[in-house]
């Protein structure tokens, strides 16, 4: 059952997300009935493993009953495995299924799983249209949202990426209920950093404790923060850098984990050091810093740099963060709720001080 559709409006045209219950026996159904629907027979999904033990049939069953063909692609699991190698895969089976320009590849998984298959849809035969099926909490409120698609280097995470809009998004919510609790709570952290972006109301929300209530009730104001900052920027040129908050010190904790620290968590830990940078700078009040602490720490969330990453290989991960300027590395930093501040003149004293703040 629909519950929320969202439509999501850009310079290459509009979009929607679907949110609701037991969407995956539907999907077949909504992409047929888009007003752009005009496709091969011959489809692609694209899973791992554990995700497509779970929730593959569901798909595959309503893309056959709309006369669809899929041919299913599984990749390994885990960031780690988000490089070029994998991606290569991806092109030869796309291959030898033999789709064309009409047809379409489905992303059924997380975050990865949609930056993968939108990259490969981005590219193969010079682009085909890409359809997200989100089945994680930070898949169905950020990554599977805005369009940008991307593989990592061994230098650094999504350096190789495109802006490739996806046909649809549709949001199972049904799917929630199979993640581990760890994965829920790493896509909690992108809920509170919208939250903190955008939507001060959804913040207080979750500070008295609605997270743990029904998902329908806060999820689709969660996406609306990222499609409304997507539909004012859709290229990351200016405003849409906010949704950057907490990432550029979360990319290297993930880095020096060796991609083991869930997205989430690394994100978590970065909005904690972005806010304590902003109080040092005087940007935010101290208080606020406590309020985005404690509500993180409530959900589960890390709020404490692990003691095997040195300062050092923190800020050496660091340099190599796509989004930095020249020599300089940008930070989103929080002023108040709704209000974020790009900084790109931050000493290595400043952030030396900010990571020992964030230690035990």
């Amino acid at each position: 059952m629909i519950r929320d559709q969202i439509i999501v409006q850009t310079p290459d045209g509009a979009y929607p997300i679907f949110v609701g219950t037991s969407l995956l026996t539907q999907v077949g159904k909504l992409v047929s009935n888009l007003e752009s629907a005009n496709f091969s027979k011959r489809c692609a999904i694209v899973t791992n493993r554990r995700v497509g033990a779970l929730h593959a049939a569901r798909v595959i069953n309503s893309l056959c009953g709309n006369n669809f063909e899929p041919y299913t692609i599984e990749i390994p699991d885990g960031e780690k495995f988000k490089t070029l190698d994998t991606l290569r895969a991806i092109y030869d089976q796309l291959i030898e299924a033999q789709l064309d320009r009409q047809s379409v590849i489905f992303a059924l998984g997380g975050g990865v799983i949609g930056d993968m298959t939108g990259f490969a849809a981005a590219t193969f035969l010079r682009g085909v249209e890409f359809v997200q099926l989100p089945t994680t909490l930070l898949a169905m409120v950020d990554a599977s949202i805005g369009g940008k698609v991307a593989v990592d280097h061994p230098r650094g995470k999504n350096l190789i990426g495109a802006f490739k809009q996806p046909l649809a998004v549709i949001s199972d919510t049904d799917m929630l209920a199979t993640l581990p609790e760890a994965e829920f709570r790493s896509g909690m952290a992108e809920v509170v950093k919208h939250g903190i972006i955008g939507d001060a109301e959804l913040f207080w929300k979750l500070e008295v404790g609605s997270w743990k209530l029904e998902v329908g009730d806060w999820l689709p104001r969660a996406i609306r923060v990222k499609v409304e900052i997507v539909e004012r920027d859709p290229l990351e040129k200016g405003e849409r850098a906010k949704l950057n908050l907490g990432h550029t010190f979360g990319h290297a904790f993930e880095k020096l984990s060796n991609y083991e620290m869930r997205h989430g968590d690394g994100v978590s830990l970065g909005m904690v050091c972005a806010a304590r940078l902003a109080a040092q700078r005087k940007i935010c009040d101290e208080s606020f810093v406590v309020r985005i602490e404690n509500l993180l720490r409530a959900i589960g969330l890390p709020t404490r740099i692990p003691n095997d990453m040195t300062t050092d290989a923190i800020i050496d991960a660091m340099t190599t963060d796509k989004k930095r300027v020249e020599d300089h590395i940008v930070f989103l930093l929080p002023q108040a709720l709704g209000a974020v501040e790009i900084v790109d003149n931050v000493t290595r004293e400043e952030i030396v001080a900010v990571i020992q703040a964030t230690r035990d």
